[in-house]
């Protein structure tokens, strides 16, 4: 198996959708879905290594700390954000309702 990644992973999910699933290819089976993972992490790592990738966000490092807030929908992120830095994202009473990241700085004793 040789050539990109892109190449291998998509020779291995054309043996994977003509290998029929018996109790004897089984085995088989996973190990093409585990050497199609590993290379698509590997993939994932060298587009971050090369700065290429998808959409991606970065902030300018200033200050003493960086701070991200993950948590389940609807618990007040957004407001806390809001609060804290002054910033304007978006508040409402469903869920998903800020899908893209929104930066701010906190200002604390100058």
């Amino acid at each position: 198996m040789a050539g990109s990644l892109e190449e291998q992973i998509a020779e291995l999910e054309a043996e994977l959708t003509k290998t029929p699933y018996n109790k004897a290819t089984s085995k088989h089976i996973g190990r093409i879905k585990a050497k199609m993972a590993k290379l698509r992490d590997e993939a994932v790592f060298r587009a971050m290594k090369s700065g290429g990738g998808g959409e991606g966000y970065s902030v300018k490092k200033s200050g003493d700390a960086t701070a991200v807030l993950v948590g389940f929908p609807s618990t007040g992120k957004s407001t806390l954000l809001n609060k804290l830095t002054g910033t304007e994202s978006a508040v409402a009473a469903y869920a998903f309702t800020t899908l893209t990241v929104v930066p701010g700085a906190l200002e604390h004793k100058g």
